[in-house]
C-alpha cells in the first residue's frame, strides 16, 4: 500500500509540473523599450504608394489602405484598383496609418497623365 501511495503522489506531481504554464515570449520590437527616452527615435514603416489610384501598400504587414467610401484596409486588392495599379513610390513614414497624409502625397506625386491603351 506504500508503495501505491509513493506512485501516485509521483504521478501527481508530473501532472501538476505539466500543466504549468511558460511565459510567452515578448514581441519582437525595434527601438529602445518603453520604459527607456526614445532621443528622437520612430518606429518606421515601409509604403509603396500607387500615385494613379492612390493605394498604399504597407511592405511589412502585406496589407494594402484604400479609398472606397472612407479609407479601408485589405491583403486583396478590389480587382478595379488592381488593373489600375500603375508605377508605385517607395516610401518611409513614422505613420502606421499612411492616409493621414494623403493630401500632402497626392500633391508631391500626381497621377500620372497617360491613359492606358489596349492593343
Amino acid at each position: 500500500m506504500r508503495l501505491k501511495n509513493w506512485l501516485l503522489l509521483i504521478l501527481t506531481v508530473f501532472v501538476i509540473q505539466g500543466c504549468v504554464i511558460a511565459p510567452a515570449a515578448p514581441p519582437q520590437r525595434h527601438g529602445p523599450p518603453d520604459h527607456a527616452p526614445a532621443h528622437g527615435y520612430r518606429n518606421m514603416y515601409r509604403y509603396s504608394y500607387y500615385p494613379d489610384v492612390g493605394v498604399y501598400f504597407d511592405l511589412d504587414r502585406k496589407i494594402y489602405f484604400y479609398l472606397d467610401r472612407g479609407w479601408r484596409s485589405a491583403v486583396v486588392l478590389p480587382r478595379a484598383l488592381r488593373v489600375r495599379l500603375g508605377g508605385p513610390v517607395s516610401m518611409e513614414l513614422d505613420l502606421d496609418k499612411p492616409y493621414y497624409r494623403y493630401d500632402e502625397h497626392r500633391a508631391k506625386y500626381p497621377p500620372s497623365k497617360k491613359k492606358n491603351k489596349r492593343w
